[in-house]
């Protein structure tokens, strides 16, 4: 019996990646929880149970003295074969979740096991199951059951029933990582990836920059005759992909960004990291992109909010701000000047008076108050309280 349970320990650890330390720590466990139901232990006593890795045998202590009237293979071995499963069960999954918890942000390849409320499950190579969630699927992705599929590890849960291994391929990284598998410049850090935007099944924008002056980075992404970016769109189901050089220059990485649309003039906002990015007419759209795609995308690729605009459509914005800018500022000073004109049984010579000591509204006569009313010819004490009481009804 020693034998056969170590033969299958070891069979365990070589077919399913669990450890044999692991394996003899719980049935060890198994073996004491049996144990303990046919043992009776005072409260002082401590029981112990060993099983030796090199012979199979095990041993049973209590408090360090051996126990030799015991009998494993009589104490319910129903039970200790079931918590040994278990037990198993647990490393088992423990093996798996550690295993794909290395993999998150990675590219994994497997095959369309079955699908379940628009759902894929992913048969993962015999190690585990993943799922495609529906969300997690382009709308251009169109699996049958059986066919290969990869896949970027977005997330690993521990549940109770094992494993969850979220897979996606919406995810930006995962074009970023399918470039990394199709470029050795990438993959040996001599291409950078700088940022990367993506609308799922329609566009992708990846900026790129290289560190040795040598290496083209876009001409890298690209491959000779395209066959580099063509194995990506491939795998995306024909997602349009632009590959825009980075540049330290935000203008020019602006440009580059908008592409294929050409950019006439940009006007930058630093502070609030937005630019004014002017077109010919003929142009606009192409900027835009459909239902803005273009421009949402270049914006998320830089960091910057974009507004796009036409020459014509500029200077008609830049003409109306020029005209609105000075009447408000003559219809607020009015205002002002005007509210004096609302007092209440003042005439219009101590308006007058009023204006000509720097009083141009009820504020401040307010401020002024009585002893700076007085101060001005032709108001009197009377009089002043009288101003005040009015400036004070009209400023409630």
């Amino acid at each position: 019996m020693s034998q056969e349970l170590l033969a299958i320990i070891e069979q365990i650890e070589r077919e399913k990646g669990i450890k044999k330390e692991v394996l003899i720590d719980a049935i060890q466990s198994a073996l004491l929880s049996a144990a303990k139901r046919v043992i009776d232990l005072k409260p002082d006593e401590e029981l112990r149970v060993e099983l030796d890795p090199g012979t199979g045998k095990i041993k049973a202590f209590r408090n360090n003295a051996e126990i030799t009237n015991i009998d494993f293979g009589r104490i319910a071995a129903s039970t200790a074969r079931q918590v040994i499963i278990q037990k198993m069960r647990e490393a088992e999954k423990d093996v798996v979740f550690n295993d794909f918890q290395g993999k998150v942000g990675e590219i994994v390849s497997g095959g369309v096991y079955r699908f379940e409320k628009g759902n894929i499950i992913v048969d993962l190579l015999g190690k585990a199951e993943g799922v495609l969630l529906k969300r997690e699927q382009s709308p251009k992705d169109d699996f049958k059951q059986g066919q290969r599929i990869r896949a970027f590890v977005a997330e690993v849960k521990k549940e109770t029933r094992g494993p969850q291994i979220i897979l996606s391929r919406t995810h930006p990284n995962f074009v970023k990582k399918l470039f990394e598998l199709e470029v050795p410049e990438i993959y040996e850090g001599i291409v950078e990836v700088k940022s990367i935007a993506r609308q799922a099944g329609e566009r992708t924008k990846i900026a790129v920059w290289s560190k040795n002056e040598k290496v083209d980075s876009v001409g890298a992404c690209v491959g000779m005759r395209g066959n580099r970016v063509r194995n990506i769109v491939n795998e995306l189901q024909g997602e349009k992909i632009d590959i825009v050089r980075y540049n330290e220059d935000i203008r020019e990485y602006i440009k580059a960004a908008l592409s294929p649309a050409e950019v006439a003039e940009i006007k930058l906002d630093k502070e609030k990291l937005k630019a004014e990015v002017i077109v010919n007419d003929d142009q606009l759209s192409l900027a835009i992109g459909k239902h803005g795609q273009n421009v949402r995308l270049a914006s998320r690729l830089i960091g910057w909010e974009l507004d796009i605009r036409t020459k014509d459509t500029a200077a008609k914005k830049q003409e109306l701000a020029d005209k609105i800018t000075e009447p408000q500022e003559e219809a607020v000073e009015a205002e002002k000047e005007s509210s004096l004109a609302q007092l209440d049984g003042v005439g219009d010579k101590t308006i007058e008076s009023l204006k000509e000591s720097g009083i141009k509204n009820v504020e401040d006569i307010l401020n002024a108050g009585i002893d700076g009313l007085t101060k001005i010819k032709g108001i009197g004490e009377k009089k002043a309280e009288k101003i005040i009481k009015q400036a004070k009804k009209i400023k409630s």
